[in-house]
């Protein structure tokens, strides 16, 4: 998606400034006022285990395989510090493996990491699969759940301490949403979070708008990493990763 509603709240070199004083180098090919987070060639500024994450075709690719499943949900995780409000894009591509079906991943955004041998993250997380559900939803992993489905505006509050979702509106109806959404090839995501304020796009199209009202839980900050779903063999992919920091 070239324009979003906050693309130009901030002059580039606000932008540059803000997101290489916290350790990121700035690429020729991101869009203006944004950094890129890949550098196409190695993964220096990510860790994860390393038998489950390379460089291939100029692509951060994740990958399991049936001689070398995972046990539980596992991540790549951006090391050059956290994020706060911020406007990020990617692109992503998810294949099954010899057509068992389900893959599944994601983009996590100001969460934590639960795990570090296991490089195991909780928080917000920009879902998507290869299957016809998912994609674009608004999840937050090791914690509440599903935050809002595709399609949906939510408000999530709380009584007597328990989480509320409120369906407050409704976007566009998810199979329309989801026929938008290539199988099998590239795809844009875009992902803004600003405050309380979380909204996600695929392929130009805003698939939630989540405001997050529950004090205790709703975060302001955290980091970034990329999941590989535990299950049967599967492939993931992104690259244009590239972000610019909001007020």
């Amino acid at each position: 998606m070239k324009k979003t509603l906050f693309s130009c709240l901030l002059p580039a070199l606000l932008g540059v400034l803000a997101i290489t004083q916290s350790g990121c180098k700035t690429s020729a090919g991101a869009e203006p006022g944004f950094v890129s987070l890949f550098d196409g060639k190695t993964l220096a500024g990510w860790d994860g285990l390393p038998n489950h994450w390379k460089v291939q075709d100029g692509t951060i690719t994740g990958y399991t395989e049936r001689e070398n499943p995972l046990k539980g949900n596992t991540f790549l995780v951006w090391t050059n510090g956290s994020v706060a409000n911020f406007e990020l894009h990617a692109r992503y591509r998810i294949t099954p493996v010899n057509d068992v079906g389900f893959a599944n991943s994601g983009i996590q955004y100001r969460s934590k990491l639960v795990d570090p041998a296991g490089f195991v993250v909780g928080g917000y997380q920009a879902d998507f699969e290869a299957g016809k559900t998912y994609s674009g939803i608004l999840y937050e992993e090791r914690g509440r759940g599903i935050l809002a489905e595709r399609g949906q505006r939510t408000r999530v509050t709380e009584v007597n301490g328990q989480t509320r979702i409120l369906k407050v509106g409704d976007l566009a109806p998810s199979a329309e949403l989801q026929a938008n959404i290539k199988s099998g090839d590239w795809n844009d995501y875009v992902i803004i979070a600003d405050g309380n304020h979380l909204m996600h796009f695929i392929n130009g199209r805003m698939t939630i708008d989540v405001v997050d009202e529950q004090p205790a839980k709703a975060a302001r900050s955290g980091i970034l990493a990329l999941q590989i779903h535990a299950g049967p063999p599967m492939m993931v992919q992104f690259k244009d990763i590239q972000i610019k920091r909001l007020p």
